[in-house]
């Protein structure tokens, strides 16, 4: 891999270049692919990859191993620490100047989609979400803009994987109906949370996704229903969907 030498590469490094593989693959990959790529012996790369497993920062999955609980933290947080979050919490102003309303930035994790940036609404009357809680998949705009955006195989399974809480009267709690409304989202490119997560809050969402199309984050504006109906939440869906584009572009930059 670029010229290296395998058999001069130090160890840390090659624990780096694995990491960097994986990181580049949509879906999991075989340890015996990951050593063609990054050039390595297979049995330095069964034992480094064993490694990176027990220490959390690989996982593994049917065909294959993917990004592990360690790996995902590291680059949220190498993210946040890069100039790049300071212009990202520009544009998520502006937007919510724009909307009046509490913008969200939230992020795919294990317990669910975590806030890890937003701008509230200066309404004194708010729903409050703050950065670092997480939130149901099933029931969120976010949570359901990130099913939308996984491949159809690992959607189904990863729903069928969850365990879909009843939060309130609208919120799915059967898979397939869920299943049916992320087809619709899929198609239509943004997601509605129409009371499902909590009674009186409606919200909105749309996919950031990185210069190869796989999801990264979601962009997300709520509010309660005094205010903010359903139809006002899809109507400034473009408006979220230009502020993503501006948020993707930004993370081409870093």
């Amino acid at each position: 891999m670029d010229g290296l030498d395998p058999e001069r590469i130090p160890t840390n490094l090659r624990a780096m270049m694995i990491l960097e593989t994986i990181g580049h693959q949509t879906e999991p990959i075989t340890a015996a692919e990951i050593g063609r790529q990054v050039g390595l012996p297979k049995q330095t790369i069964h034992r480094l990859c064993n490694t990176l497993v027990d220490q959390g920062f690989l996982a593994r999955e049917a065909g294959g191993l993917k990004p592990g609980r360690r790996s995902r933290a590291m680059a949220t947080g190498i993210l946040h620490a890069s100039t790049s979050h300071i212009a990202r919490h520009q544009i998520l102003k502006r937007l919510a100047n724009d909307t009046r309303e509490t913008v969200n930035f939230a992020v795919p994790e294990e317990n669910g989609m975590s806030y890890k940036d937003r701008v509230e609404t200066d309404w004194p009357f708010r729903v409050q979400l703050p950065v670092g809680s997480h939130v149901p998949f099933h029931c969120t705009a976010s949570g359901k803009t990130y099913l939308a955006c996984l491949p159809k195989r690992d959607r189904e399974r990863v729903v069928r994987s969850l365990t879909l809480a009843r939060q309130t009267e609208n919120t799915f709690s059967d898979p397939d109906d869920l299943l049916d409304g992320l087809k619709s989202i899929a198609r239509q490119g943004y997601a509605l949370d129409n009371e499902e997560f909590i009674v009186g809050m409606i919200a909105v969402a749309v996919p950031i996704r990185d210069q190869s199309g796989r999801f990264v984050a979601s962009l997300g504006v709520h509010g309660p229903v005094q205010r903010y109906s359903l139809e006002r939440a899809a109507e400034i869906a473009p408006r979220l969907e230009f502020a993503a584009q501006e948020l993707s572009n930004l993370l081409s930059l870093h």
